[in-house]
């Protein structure tokens, strides 16, 4: 899968510390764990009281913690220990710690209590206690992935030679301690060398960092002519996750050979401008795999590429043997035969995707260009058939809230005034995540503020308690978690989870739960976006019903920062939902992100027109920006300015953060503002166009999850 939010990687490293107390100490956001579903390790817990202390201000959860741990034995007496160890260990109390350990040796946390008593023994001092404790977590739970903890820190001292590192690398290489060692043995070897091979590939296998591309990229350099097929196949899906397409490409050339691996180098060469090799590549992935799925896509990108009297028998091909493929592979025909000036053919080959492939997405966008190409002449009524075609046959469509959305104002342009509304409601009620569902209630007059009004509404904002449970991975897992030891519960599943490159549904599920769980929003919330990529039936329904549920939308809309955003956005007379809405648009909430404009941080600010707007507005110029606070202060600066240029119209506002007031002033210009749904049509930059709709979009998912005005609305529908 690709990256659609910049040179990032989906698999962007977390810094993962071994303490998990401070977490506990700060609370660790949504709460409540929901028990309905999951697997046996989230059911264990369904009568236990931790979980909804997590988001208790500190002083409660401790008294809550010390009531429950002098209580009557119990599964939860074991965790409040546990955990008020944990906290002793970060207040630099080991004599605390060790006396709330001693009685957990037989818990279901034993392999973890060993490793926090030798913590805290080591914060004693008394190293040959440590020592014993260590040997004692390898020799009673040397499979188990804390195991990885007493490894790393017995070969510490020896960075080199050490064979507790080299028992690290071979039982445990995907713990983040893995990453840590074989970073530290790389620099004392030096990363040319023989012997930093392995360690080498102790990282490029299964460690996608933040900075990937420069350990590929010393490796291929270093060390190519040793590399395996099975090194190739990972440093190829280092490079196809971080776009660095035209690597990727030549790397899958080396790779083992299938379906996935040779339709992926044809398809990175093609990305990568390499279109004369590219060409080749699908001819031979095609050969090789004639019946494989891939070839489906293979067909379909070749007929792109040849000359267009090239491209019939492809695509005749796809559509007689890819059932699948079809519908897609029946369009492009239809667009090949207009090129050869072929328009009776075309128009039947169209008409042909309407009739026989009515559910197919393909048929949804042909319906969709003709309901505009008729709004633009004026036919509404003509639109509005089109539509009604598109929501009835296409329901799961993409395109299906948008086109909802347009049959309601279309029915009112031409005075049905009652259709239009029960246009708006089914949009709402069917897509309630959607753009359109916002722009739907804010036309039926909800409280939801609408273009010019978002600027002078303030919501309530009402935190729900609520933990989604993990549908894969141990016990153990769902344990740490429940009791929001989330980088704890990270580095386990960094073990438990082998397949990276073929995930299952629940697979992915997790581990983007867990990544924003730890904060590592940018690939938590593209992995939790890309659950609809999952094509399987059964998936598919998984999908559907994973919609209905709040823990995944909560999970995909997170509130982090919540102070900050909340103090400067009331300083600026914003709604704190509609800054969080714009900062998960710019930067998914990575504080030092640096866009390929140098703009930085949360907000995105240019330094530049950071210097600019803090003198015009007297305020302190900027200090570091990829400080949170500072950056917010900055940023919610701005937007207040460009709402004021624009007399408070947070359409015209927003449009403006994102493409500049000199553009939109021409926009406006040219356009207009009768309409202002038009208005966001017409827009030329289809980078702005999006960003107003995923802004708003944002703002209303802001609001139907942590607004209970706007919750009690869409619940009584």
């Amino acid at each position: 899968m690709g990256n659609p939010f910049g040179g990032l990687s989906r698999n962007q490293a977390i810094g993962v510390g071994v303490a998990s107390a401070a977490a506990l100490a700060l609370g660790a956001g949504l709460s409540l764990l929901d028990l309905s579903g999951g697997n046996a390790g989230d059911r264990a817990l369904q009568d236990s009281d931790i979980p909804a202390l997590i988001d208790d201000e500190p002083e409660t959860r401790l008294s809550a913690l010390e009531a429950i741990a002098e209580g009557a034995p119990s599964p939860d007496r074991d965790r409040a220990r546990y955990l008020l160890a944990l906290l002793a260990i970060e207040d630099k109390q080991p004599e605390v710690a060790l006396d709330y350990l001693s009685s957990l040796d037989d818990s279901s946390l034993s392999d973890w209590v060993l490793w926090q008593r030798a913590r805290a023994q080591r914060q004693l001092g008394d190293l040959e206690a440590q020592s014993q404790t260590l040997q004692e977590l390898l020799d009673r739970f040397g499979d188990r992935p804390v195991a990885a903890e007493a490894l790393f820190e017995i070969g510490n001292g020896d960075t080199t030679q050490s064979e507790a590192w080299q028992a690290l690398f071979a039982r445990f290489p995907t713990h983040p301690r893995a990453a840590d060692a074989a970073i530290a043995r790389i620099a004392a070897t030096g990363a040319d060398k023989p012997a930093a091979l392995p360690a080498l590939r102790v990282l490029i296998r299964h460690h996608y960092r933040s900075d990937i591309t420069d350990w590929l990229d010393r490796t291929v350099e270093a060390h190519k002519d040793a590399l395996t097929p099975e090194d190739w196949q990972h440093v190829a899906f280092g490079y196809w996750e971080e776009l660095s397409y035209r690597k990727a490409g030549f790397a899958y050339a080396n790779a083992p050979s299938t379906s996935q691996s040779r339709y992926r180098q044809a398809r990175a060469l093609q990305l990568g401008g390499e279109k004369n090799a590219a060409i080749a590549a699908y001819r031979n992935a095609i050969a090789a795999y004639p019946t494989e799925p891939e070839t489906a896509r293979s067909l379909l990108h070749l007929s792109r590429l040849v000359p267009e009297g090239n491209s019939l028998p492809l695509l005749d091909r796809a559509i007689a043997d890819f059932p699948d493929s079809a519908a897609e592979a029946l369009y492009e025909r239809a667009l090949a035969l207009e090129e050869l000036n072929s328009k009776t053919s075309a128009q039947q080959a169209k008409k042909s995707v309407l009739t026989q492939y009515s559910e197919s997405e393909t048929a949804a966008e042909l319906r969709w260009s003709y309901a505009n190409e008729a709004a633009k002449t004026g036919d509404a009524r003509t639109a509005i058939g089109w539509a009604q075609q598109l929501v009835e046959a296409n329901p799961d469509s993409e395109l299906a809230p948008e086109a909802g959305f347009w049959l309601g104002k279309w029915r009112a342009k031409i005075g049905d005034a009652e259709s239009a509304e029960i246009a708006f409601q089914n949009v709402i009620e069917r897509y309630p995540w959607s753009y359109y569902a916002w722009r739907s209630a804010a036309l039926l007059g909800w409280d939801v503020g609408d273009f010019t009004t978002v600027r002078d509404r303030i919501s309530q904002i009402e935190l729900p308690e609520y933990r989604s449970a993990l549908p894969a991975g141990s016990a153990t897992l769902s344990e740490l978690y429940a009791m929001g030891l989330d980088r704890d519960a990270w580095a386990q599943w960094q073990v438990e989870f082998e397949a990276v490159q073929t995930p299952s549904f629940d697979e992915q599920y997790t581990d983007g739960i867990l990544r924003t769980a730890v904060g590592d929003y940018l690939d938590g919330i593209f992995m939790l976006t890309s659950l609809n990529q999952f094509e399987e039936p059964e998936d598919r329904a998984k999908f559907q019903e994973l919609r209905e549920s709040d823990g995944y939308w909560l999970a995909l809309y997170p509130f982090p920062y919540r102070g900050v955003v909340t103090l400067s956005s009331q300083r600026r007379g914003l709604d704190p939902l509609f800054s969080i809405a714009l900062i998960r648009q710019e930067s998914r909430f990575v504080s030092d992100i640096r866009s390929v404009a140098d703009a930085v941080g949360l907000m995105q600010v240019l330094p530049s027109t950071a210097d600019w707007i803090t003198a015009e507005k007297g305020e302190p110029p900027p200090i570091d920006l990829t400080d949170p606070s500072d950056n917010v202060r900055i940023g919610t600066l701005y937007f207040q300015y460009v709402h004021e240029q624009w007399d408070n119209n947070s359409m015209l506002a927003v449009a403006s953060y994102n493409a500049g007031p000199g553009n939109v002033e021409d926009w406006v210009d040219r356009f207009g503002l009768g309409d202002p749904d038009e208005f966001v049509r017409k827009i030329p930059f289809n980078e702005t166009r999006g960003y107003v709709s995923s802004v708003f979009g944002n703002y209303w998912n802001y609001m139907r999850l942590y607004d209970p005005a706007v919750r009690s609305q869409l619940e009584g529908l």
